[in-house]
């Protein structure tokens, strides 16, 4: 079955833009001083409020389409996400989920400005506060909380990126489940099964297994 899509337009994003408030950048900017250690001056709040702009998607809706370049990073302020690949055979593989407090996005295509590989899908409701690649680099040189969040994200990526390639390579269907079970708890309760499984690179039936033998 051909999978529908539900893709936002330019027009459908400006529709869904609204009047942000200091409420609604509290989560970011708690995000910003927690990732950076420093803390945010009330004119730098004020400066990050005026670039940045706000967007909503429905359930099933798709923040980035393969083949589309991601003009935006998403910060979630409410609702998950999955970025993932289709095959020529119409597989899919899950690669990252998003949730409360999580950038989205596909950064390769963000910051070359190449058309993505992926599919960022909305598996909840979403709100989230959207960054280009332009206002990110002005941020980041205006504002040293911004610049420190940056390089903090660089290293937690790439630390994420090697565990989860060594995951692959080295751990055992039912290690990798032990890891995620103990680094994303919550994953397990926000996510179907399949999607698990599609994440940890194994079959549900290899997942429901390892389930059912670690609560014995």
């Amino acid at each position: 079955m051909k999978k529908k899509f539900i893709i936002l337009s330019p027009k459908d994003i400006q529709n869904q833009k609204h009047t942000l408030t200091m409420a609604d950048f509290i989560p970011l900017f708690d995000y910003i001083e927690r990732k950076s250690s420093v803390t945010l001056s009330e004119d730098e709040r004020n400066l990050i409020m005026t670039k940045l702009k706000s967007k909503k998607l429905r359930k099933r809706q798709y923040f980035l389409h393969e083949g589309d370049v991601c003009k935006y990073m998403g910060f979630i302020v409410k609702g998950a996400t999955r970025m993932f690949a289709v095959d020529e055979k119409g597989h899919e593989y899950i690669l990252h989920f998003g949730l409360e407090d999580w950038w989205v996005g596909d950064y390769e295509s963000f910051y070359l400005l190449t058309p993505s590989k992926y599919y960022v899908e909305a598996l909840e409701d979403v709100e989230m506060i959207l960054i280009t690649n332009d206002q990110l680099q002005e941020l980041a040189r205006t504002i040293p909380a911004i610049a420190a969040m940056l390089d903090s994200l660089n290293r937690g990526a790439t630390i994420a990126n090697n565990k989860r390639m060594h995951a692959a390579i080295s751990l055992t269907a039912e290690e990798r489940y032990e890891d995620l079970a103990r680094t994303y708890p919550h994953f397990l309760q926000r996510f179907p099964q399949n999607m698990i499984a599609s994440y940890l690179g194994i079959s549900p039936e290899t997942l429901s297994r390892i389930r059912k033998a670690a609560v014995k």
